[in-house]
């Protein structure tokens, strides 16, 4: 007999709603720098994040940036305050920043680091739900999330 336990459940639920990001910085003031969470775009019309401190929604029709690289963006360094950490690891790191407009008509943008493990199927579902193609920083970052 197969005894679930609440860990054994709760990372079982986890695991499959969405794909694993840290928030990395952007526009939205409510998170936290370095939030762990989990992007799930398993909803028809919205992207969600989910994190212990907070959780936001984005229509996927006001999303209209999708960018993937494996540092962070130039054009969003002004926007970011980023620790120097990120630059001095060795280690790729996977980066996906996603610009829509809120319910005010002001631009937003969010940048999150994603699991190596889970970058290919968020970019390959985010196409897909948004109809915008991804932006690759570089042949490099265009070759990466492929396999």
């Amino acid at each position: 007999m197969l005894v679930i336990t609440p860990i054994l459940l709760a990372l079982t639920l986890s695991a499959s709603i969405g794909s694993h990001v840290a928030y990395v910085g952007g526009t939205r003031a409510d998170l936290p720098q370095g939030s762990a969470g989990v992007i799930d775009a398993s909803d028809e019309s919205y992207l969600v994040f989910f994190a212990k401190s907070s959780s936001f929604r984005v229509p996927y029709d006001k999303v209209n940036l999708l960018e993937y690289g494996q540092n962070v963006s130039r054009r969003y360094m002004l926007a970011l305050t980023i620790s120097p950490m990120f630059f001095m690891a060795k280690k790729r790191r996977h980066f996906l920043t996603i610009g829509y407009q809120d319910e005010s008509g002001k631009q937003q943008a969010v940048l999150f680091q994603v699991e190596k493990s889970d970058i290919r199927s968020v970019l390959v579902t985010l196409e897909a739900r948004t109809g915008l193609r991804v932006e690759y920083q570089d042949e490099e970052a265009r070759k990466s999330p492929k396999g």
